[in-house]
Order: structure tokens, then sequence, then C-alpha cells
């Protein structure tokens, strides 16, 4: 819970004037209880088409079996695992921004958080629509679960990767929807108070009869640290498996112990330039400004920053590793990202992850709005590259030069991921229709302490330190929020 004594060094997390409780119910809600306005059509329209166009990629693929795709002897693999890895990474960011930051009661989680959670959500549906479609017989998915059966002892193959992914999918997916459901528990009750007719009965039952009693409350924030205890190690986990579905083989470039750490702090680097893609757009477009700040959106990138570090280190330790084990095969294949054919994806992978990433030093991009955005989609491109250069340019050139091949996608290939894409946004775009986008419960506790108004108040009491003011007033210049004329005569 926010402190009322915070110190005036600090950012305010909330900005704006006359900011009550009565107010930022009122501006939360606003796409929820109003008609959605005309960026929002057209957002939905052109996420739509993309989800039509996965359905009839996903719906051939089915159809026609995954020959359809570009796979052949030597690529047995490529933009379906791919997309899986990339999928699964951007979830990451959710589940540390709820569970992680909350344990460490980091309080300028409470404006993110709820967007992040639902962006879990929906790419681990993503997620796992290429590990049921990868198998061919997507319906005989659900024998990928040790059910128990009629036939007798028929288990699944626990030595196969796919079992692994399954597992690793369904439990992380299980614990972050009702991490997130529970958030949502008071401003559904919210909602419901204020909703009439049949939106009233169905948010009447969505809330679970949430009464908000101190003893309601005192059960909700009990939950919420349980939920958080048991959610973090899964942003190791999960991960850490999928990254060995590669590690485990003995295929260069793939059999490396460095790759789960390395898998971990791609993810979360992954993750949170998506939830930086989409909060920067959806702050602008519902008018958030006040509540996603600039010491939000640099903060995220302050991480950005640093897991891209991590990702770099990781990669000069791969070539260190490669070329100190002084296995010819374990060489070629590094140096195969450079000269080979697919030169091009190693140059993205490398230019996007880290010379790009190193931008965000300069103060002045990392509170740049354009460029932060900017940036944070070329991590996502160049994060999709990564795991492209791990996959392909590891199988397509093996042992026997005999067996070489190239992939080329097919336009399936290729509508599957744009149209998991569409589908991604689609289940975002409604999420911000139906429910709140910002947790207001917990953004209502940083009223009394981390506003921009308490700090003024703060001000006017006249008892602080002058330099610390000044230096509180020079930090608020970076905010596009803040008028800085109200401060001339402080």
């Amino acid at each position: 819970m926010a402190s009322h004594n915070e110190s005036i060094i600090r950012e305010p997390l909330i900005t704006g004037n006359d900011i009550t409780y009565a107010k930022i119910t009122n501006d939360v809600l606003s796409p929820v209880e109003n008609m959605p306005n005309k960026a929002w059509w057209i957002g939905f329209t052109v996420a739509s088409l993309g989800a039509l166009l996965w359905v009839v990629a996903v719906s051939y693929t089915f159809w026609y079996g995954i020959g359809s795709w570009g796979l052949n002897k030597t690529v047995g693999w490529a933009w379906d695992i791919t997309g899986f890895v990339w999928w699964v990474g951007i979830g990451h960011a959710g589940t540390l921004i709820s569970a992680v930051l909350l344990l460490f009661r980091q309080n300028w989680r409470n404006s993110i958080n709820r967007s992040a959670e639902a962006m879990t959500i929906f790419a681990v549906i993503c997620a796992a629509t290429y590990v049921v479609g990868h198998m061919g017989r997507p319906w005989m998915a659900v024998y990928t679960l040790p059910l128990p059966n009629q036939y007798g002892s028929l288990w699944v193959n626990f030595n196969s990767p796919l079992i692994w992914d399954v597992f690793a999918i369904s439990t992380y997916f299980s614990v972050s929807l009702v991490f997130w459901y529970t958030g949502l528990l008071p401003d559904i009750a919210s909602i419901r108070d204020r909703a009439t007719g049949l939106r009233r009965r169905i948010y009447s039952i969505c809330s679970f009869g949430w009464t908000g009693s101190v003893k309601t409350w005192q059960r909700f924030e009990t939950v919420s640290i349980i939920l958080a205890g048991v959610a973090t190690p899964l942003v190791l986990s999960v991960h850490t498996i999928v990254s060995m579905d590669f590690a485990t083989s003995l295929e260069p470039g793939w059999h490396t112990t460095i790759f789960p750490p390395y898998f971990v702090a791609g993810a979360i680097f992954s993750g949170f330039a998506m939830v930086q893609t989409l909060l920067l757009i959806t702050r602008k477009v519902l008018g958030l400004e006040n509540y996603i700040t600039m010491f939000h959106i640099e903060s995220m990138n302050k991480i950005i920053l640093v897991t891209g570090s991590i990702v770099g280190v990781a990669y000069l330790t791969e070539f260190f590793i490669a070329y100190y084990s002084g296995g010819e095969y374990e060489q070629y294949t590094f140096l195969n990202r450079f000269i080979g054919p697919y030169w091009w994806a190693g140059c993205m992978m490398y230019g996007c992850n880290i010379l790009m990433t190193q931008l965000m030093w300069f103060k002045k991009v990392r509170t740049n709005i354009p460029m932060a955005w900017v940036l944070s989609i070329v991590v996502n491109i160049g994060m999709w590259f990564e795991r492209f250069v791990i996959i392909v340019t590891s199988l397509h050139r093996d042992y026997l030069p005999s067996s070489w091949a190239m992939f080329y996608p097919t336009w399936v290939d290729v509508s599957v991921f744009i149209g998991s894409i569409g589908v991604f946004f689609t289940l975002f775009l409604l999420f911000l229709r139906v429910l709140p986008s910002i947790a207001m419960a917990e953004v209502k506790l940083l009223v009394k302490g981390s506003s921009e108004q308490a700090k003024k108040k703060l001000i006017a009491e006249g008892h602080l330190d002058p330099a610390q003011v000044e230096y509180y007033k020079e930090s608020l210049a970076k905010f596009d929020s803040v008028d800085i004329a109200e401060y001339e005569n402080a």
C-alpha cells in the first residue's frame, strides 16, 4: 500500500489535478460504459481480418496436413515452433509485472499490470494453437494430457518435448488466468454497481458476490500474495522448459546449457516490449495519460535495456563456448549464421536485439514516446528472428552435405503467423471494451501519496528542502501529462 508520506523527490505515479476516486472510476470505465470510438473500430476491423486469415490458414492446414507448410526432411521445425516460442515469450511480462513486482512492492506496476496480465492470457492462447496445429491430427490433442481412460494404461510419451510444452502451457495459463481474474473482482463489482438491466446481471455473476467489506479485502490481499508466490517460479520455469525442447538434444547450436537463463531473459525482453507497444497506443486512444505516465514508460524501457543487454551477453557467450569447445560442427553452426544463406536473418537478430536496444541508454530516447514505440516493435521483430535463426539455421545444414536444404515458407506459414497476431489483437481490443484496462482499486491506493496533486500539497505546506523541491520540478519536464507552467510560481 502506498505511503502517505512519500518522498518529494520520487516522480508521481498519477498526474493531473483534482484526481479523486470517482474521477479514476469514470476515466477507466469510460471505454467500457460508452460506445467505442473510431480508432477502436479501425483497429478491431483490421485485427478481425487478421483473425479471419488465421481461421482460413489453420483450416487449410487441418484439411491438407502440415505438408502445406514449407517444411522438408531436413527442416522439420520452422515457422511453427518459431511462432510458438515467440508467443510464449511475449506472455512472460504479464506474470513478471503482476507477481514479481507485487512481491517487491513496486507500486508503479499498478497502472500497467491489468493490461499486461490480459496480454499474457491472449499470448498463451496463441502459443497453444501452434502446439495443437503442429500435431497434424488436432482432434487427438486431448491425448497429450495423462487422463484416465477405459482402455487401461494409455500414457503420453513423457520424453517428448511436445508433452513438456503442454504441461508448461497449461500450468502457466491456469495460474495466470486465476491471478488475472482474482485481481479483476473488485473492478467488476464497480461496473456491476454502475450498470443496469442485463449488463448488471452479467457483471453481478462475474463479480462472485463481491461486497467490498473489510473481511473481503483482507482475503483478497492474502490470496493475491499467495498467487503471486505461486506464479513467480513460473517466470523462470515455463521458458526454461521451452528452452529444453532444444537444449536436451544433441543438435549443434542447440545443445548448450546457457539456453534456460538465455531464453528466460529473452522472454522478459520481448514481453515488456509488447506491453510497451500496446500501452503506448492504449494510453493515447483511451486518454489515460494521467495514469500511464512517463515514469511507467521509462521504467519499462529500463527493464527492456537490462534484459536486452543480458541477451547480448548470451549471444557473445554462445560464440565463445562454440570457439572454446573445439567442436568443428558447433563452430560451423555459428559461423553459418554469419556467412550462410540465412546471414540476413542473423543480421536482423543482432541488429534489432543488441544495437537498437542500446539506444535506450540515453534518457532522451527512453522518454521519447514515438521512439520508444518504434523500438518496442523493433525488439519483437528481432526476437522473432532470434527464434528463427536458432531453429532454421541449426537444422538446414547438418552433418551430411547431401541432405542440406533450404526452408521457404508457404502462404500458409505466413498466414498462420500473421493471423495469430490478428487473433491476439482481436482478443485484446475486446478486453478493452468489456473490462477495465487499469486496476482501479490498486491505482486508488496511490492517490494520497504518489500522485502529482499529493506532492503539490506537500510543496504548498512549505516544510520541504528547497533543493529537493527543485529536483522534483526538473524531473517533471519529461512528463507529457504535466503542465510545467503551474510550477513556475510555486
